[in-house]
């Protein structure tokens, strides 16, 4: 995922940079630092953990337990 298709996914949910940061359990500034493919410039990779999550989120999965999925609450899922 690169750091102009991790801006466009945010986008895409409709989510704020402090949304998708609380959403994916990060700080806002990881989010900027995705977004910008850089820190203190040297490059940041996106972790697959992160690309994963961003997918589940795309799908609506808000949470897994490694057997069973809960969905986006009602109001997260609107936003998006």
């Amino acid at each position: 995922m690169t750091p102009q298709q991790f801006r466009i996914w945010r986008r895409t949910l409709g989510l704020k940079q402090k949304d998708a940061a609380d959403r994916l359990g990060l700080k806002k500034r990881m989010i900027q630092y995705y977004e910008k493919g850089n820190r203190d410039g040297r490059p940041v990779e996106i972790p697959k953990s992160i690309r994963l999550a961003c997918y589940a989120l795309s799908e609506g999965i808000g949470d897994f337990d490694g057997q069973t999925t809960t969905p986006l609450p009602a109001e997260a899922a609107d936003t998006e």
